[in-house]
């Protein structure tokens, strides 16, 4: 794209809103279809799997009773037992073969594949239920329970195969499942009631089985019904006014405050089976109606995919032709904007950037000057507007961070000075004491504060570093190297533990001493702080063929490779002082002095597993000519290893 031409990339950016409009239109579209199909497999899944799965919850109802029924009586008549046992079977198979069939196969998903096996396997486990009933080894809860668990794996099939994507249709859908198991909890209850009935008593577990089921029974169908929308509900009102249901509830009423069966042990079985069969016929009307709505829905879906895609199609190709013509009139307005802006980028700012880092003042109207544009488009004129407003805040938020950082510096210099005076004055206080006292262990006591306040003045030093200035004066004599390294030892308070073998002759230009000096001392401090206290620091200096180098080896544990690496860029490179990064002040101190001077500093591995810093000091720092004999006394008399107190 970068070698594109101006109006090819115009044209790209306008291509953005078809494109956008095709994924819209693809993705409604889609959308449409997905509804289309969602519905064609709920109708599929009801012809195949639900309907069938409530053929046979209600002829598993009705074995359920026959059961319970042949349990009570005293001389078993088993052949309403058998039939309805062969009934439940024939449903079973018409189950296993719809659901089986291919086209059940393409709407089946994983869920429903497991909640399909899982009725498969609770019809299976009914023939073991079957045998005790005919031994007569078991009771009509333990039956009724055994067949209620088949019966509710059926209504966890319901809630995998119902999958409508209309809100009402599943809401419909969703009531008339509360509806069937509320008739299945009756049909527990009628098996209960009508042995009981037929055994003359109820058992008081029974009697706590049908206390249970009867409000789980009533809100279960009271929800359901209220759950469907008039033509769907209609007929269950009627039915829930009807003469059966009221009995049934009067019935129940008794049986819960006097733990006993009816007075009318007859009337409990005529309105059960008047209201069971009234409410499955419902059911099954309830629920072809509803397939057929979403078949209908189906339709309308495949009408709306026709008017979808043509207006979409239609919509792409307008938007094509406009997006055409729209490039080519803003391609010829964008060639002056286009000017301006690189005038602005190549030319412009790099001035106004270069200005500010040579610390002169950027005159703000003159550097971001409003950019002229003769586009008879607004937009265009209004691009140009607002991209001049942009280039005019960057340059004052240029010239205002530059502002900030001189003021900061400032303070920063400021109160570095105050700190260094004031330990100054504690320093030379320390040493007026010193020369009044004579017991070894005070002594002792002012020597480690002198070498903590000397560490206090190193901080100062480091602040005024950090804020641009220099650590103490400047003198332009040169000053041998080995006094430069006995001085910056001297600022360690763990000075003891440092070793300095005697250093070439060679001197150091005077105009970097003190910042070369604080340069050393922040190593050295370094090495000692990060190795055990028990180790020594080696101290080496040598002649180079590019200088002088100066080598501080500790031997702590070292650093891993990634953050050695890390370091040595940030050393070779330092990055700007960041008020939030004040982990490692030190070493940017000697990332700044070692860039003001020209200096390398690298650290590597040393040979006892810790850290080896190399300061490569640059010829142009090295006096040439010099050596110590010809040097001045004063720097004689420096050849002695003292603290330093300037």
């Amino acid at each position: 794209m970068a070698s594109q031409s101006l109006r090819f990339k115009l044209y790209s950016l306008l291509s953005l809103p078809i494109v956008a409009l095709v994924a819209l239109w693809t993705f409604v579209a889609g959308h449409v279809v997905g509804d289309f199909f969602e519905l064609r497999r709920a109708t599929t899944a009801f012809e195949k799997i639900s309907a069938p799965a409530a053929a046979l919850v209600t002829e598993l109802q009705h074995e359920r009773k026959s059961a319970a029924m042949f349990l009570s009586s005293p001389p078993p008549d088993g052949s309403l037992l058998v039939s309805a046992r062969k009934r439940t079977n024939t449903a079973a198979a018409a189950f296993r073969t719809l659901s089986a069939s291919e086209e059940a196969q393409t709407i089946t998903t994983p869920e429903l594949r497991n909640a399909i096996d899982a009725v498969l396997r609770k019809i299976g486990g009914l023939d073991a239920v079957r045998r005790e009933v005919d031994d007569r080894t078991t009771n009509r809860l333990s039956v009724v329970q055994a067949y209620g668990e088949a019966t509710d794996e059926v209504y966890r099939l319901y809630d995998q195969a119902v999958t409508v994507p209309d809100i009402k249709l599943y809401q419909q859908a969703a009531g008339l499942q509360r509806i069937a198991h509320a008739r299945d909890l009756m049909s527990r209850e009628d098996a209960l009631i009508s042995g009981a009935t037929l055994a003359g008593r109820i058992t008081r577990e029974e009697y706590e089985a049908v206390e249970e089921l009867t409000p789980n029974r009533r809100l279960l169908l009271e929800d359901g019904v209220a759950a469907l929308e008039a033509e769907l509900r209609a007929p269950y009102d009627l039915l829930l006014a009807s003469p059966d249901h009221q009995r049934i509830s009067e019935i129940e009423r008794e049986i819960i405050e006097t733990a006993r069966l009816p007075r009318v042990r007859n009337s409990w079985q005529a309105a059960a089976d008047s209201f069971g069969a009234t409410l499955d016929r419902l059911l099954v009307s309830r629920s072809e109606l509803l397939n057929a709505r979403a078949e209908a829905a189906a339709g309308e879906i495949v009408v709306r995919i026709v008017v979808v895609g043509f207006l979409g199609l239609v919509s792409i190709i307008a938007a094509v032709m406009w997006s055409a013509r729209l490039g080519r009139r803003l391609a010829t307005e964008l060639d002056t904007l286009r000017d301006a802006a690189a005038e602005l980028a190549d030319e412009r700012l790099p001035r106004v950037v270069e200005k500010l880092r040579g610390g002169e003042d950027v005159n703000v109207d003159v550097e971001a000057p409003p950019i002229p544009t003769d586009g008879a488009t607004q937009e265009i004129r209004d691009v140009a507007h607002a991209f001049a407003g942009v280039r005019r805040t960057a340059v004052e938020a240029a010239v205002g961070q530059a502002a900030l950082r001189k003021g900061l510096g400032r303070v920063f210099r400021n109160m570095a000075r105050r700190n260094q005076a004031l330990v100054h004055r504690q320093l030379v206080q320390l040493d007026v004491i010193r020369r009044q006292i004579t017991e070894p262990e005070t002594l002792q006591d002012l020597f480690t504060l002198d070498r903590l306040t000397t560490r206090m003045r190193r901080q100062s030093e480091g602040l005024l570093i950090l804020s641009g200035g220099s650590p103490g004066p400047v003198n332009g004599d040169p000053v041998p190297l080995a006094d430069v390294v006995r001085d910056a030892i001297s600022e360690v308070e763990a000075y003891t533990r440092v070793n300095a073998p005697p250093i070439p002759d060679a001197f150091l230009d005077g105009a970097a001493a003190t910042d070369i000096t604080h340069l050393l001392t922040e190593l050295v401090a370094n090495a000692t702080a990060f190795s055990p206290p028990t180790t020594t620091v080696q101290v080496y200096g040598q002649v180079v063929g590019r200088g002088f180098a100066i080598e501080v080896e500790d031997r702590g544990l070292g650093l891993p490779d990634t953050i050695r690496e890390e370091v040595n860029s940030r050393l070779a490179d330092p990055p700007e002082f960041d008020l939030a990064d004040s982990e490692r002040l030190g070493l940017l101190v000697v990332g700044l002095l070692a860039r003001r001077h020209g200096i390398k500093v690298t650290l590597s591995k040393s040979a006892y597993g810790g850290i080896t810093a190399i300061v490569l000091l640059p010829q142009s720092l090295i006096v040439s000519g010099l050596t110590r004999r010809s040097h001045s006394g004063k720097n004689r008399e420096t050849a002695a290893w003292q603290p330093r107190r300037g």
